[in-house]
């Protein structure tokens, strides 16, 4: 079975989209959960990219990953800055904690790792579940449209200590019936010219209509439901290439 999130793939999402690098999601996140006081989750919070910032703001954040060694850059990150928070290694469809939560926010379509849709719907009824009454969901997801099948696209990334990490990635599945897409990735490193280390990834990605989404959010029991795109709240999309933010209320009276 090929890796997930494993180690060279973890340490270049950390060279790649280091803390506070901004799709213009940090700044939206911050703007949406200034009125918070209360406990907020970042599900598959990775290497702490948007999760440190809301700290660093004096939210009240905790996070949790399905990939340990993104968890353990997290914790690091969390410590060269003196910041603590609750971090856990659990998935977006069976987590089970005692907080409550006035806020759950899923940034920049990491929700669509889930990409068989029974986890993913488990997974959004488990967000209400954790949510309190009135609490707010504020996820984001991006539409499909082409899907070059078996294009090799590559990069480089260079470590601090010399290594070279190299990405080869393509498309190798894509199911329209279902909705998603498989990649597969092989990570190299390399020192000196030497091949030191090897990772294969295999990368699912789901796809979600955007009037479909809000119907299922619905059905969940969620209210007061916001379409933003770009990061500009209330502004409806009008290219299938814009991020679509959803927020929603969990109702529960």
């Amino acid at each position: 079975m090929l890796g997930y999130y494993s180690t060279l793939s973890s340490e270049v999402y950390d060279m790649d989209k280091p803390i506070g690098h901004s799709f213009g999601d940090v700044e939206f996140y911050i703007d949406r959960l200034t009125s918070v006081k209360g406990h907020i989750l970042e599900p598959a919070t990775g290497t702490g990219r948007v999760l440190i910032p809301l700290l660093e703001k004096g939210m009240n954040v905790d996070g949790f990953d399905s990939s340990s060694d993104m968890l353990e850059i997290c914790r690091k990150n969390c410590e060269k800055r003196s910041l603590t928070t609750k971090l856990f290694e659990a998935q977006m469809e069976s987590f089970s904690v005692d907080t409550e939560y006035e806020a759950i926010i899923v940034p920049t379509g990491t929700f669509l790792l889930l990409h068989e849709r029974e986890k993913s719907i488990k997974a959004l009824k488990n967000f209400f579940q954790h949510l309190c009454n009135g609490g707010k969901l504020i996820l984001d997801i991006f539409l499909q449209t082409e899907i070059p099948m078996g294009e090799v696209s590559t990069r480089t990334w260079q470590c601090s200590n010399g290594d070279i990490i190299t990405l080869e990635d393509r498309n190798v599945e894509v199911d329209y019936v279902q909705q998603y897409t498989v990649s597969h990735g092989r990570f190299e490193k390399w020192r000196n010219g030497r091949l030191i280390q090897t990772e294969l990834e295999r990368f699912p990605l789901r796809w979600y209509g955007i009037e479909e989404f809000k119907m299922i959010l619905k059905e969940i029991g969620f209210v007061n439901i916001e379409i933003s795109s770009d990061y500009n709240f209330g502004e409806y999309p009008k290219s299938p290439d814009q991020i679509v933010t959803f927020e929603a209320v969990a109702s529960k009276g």
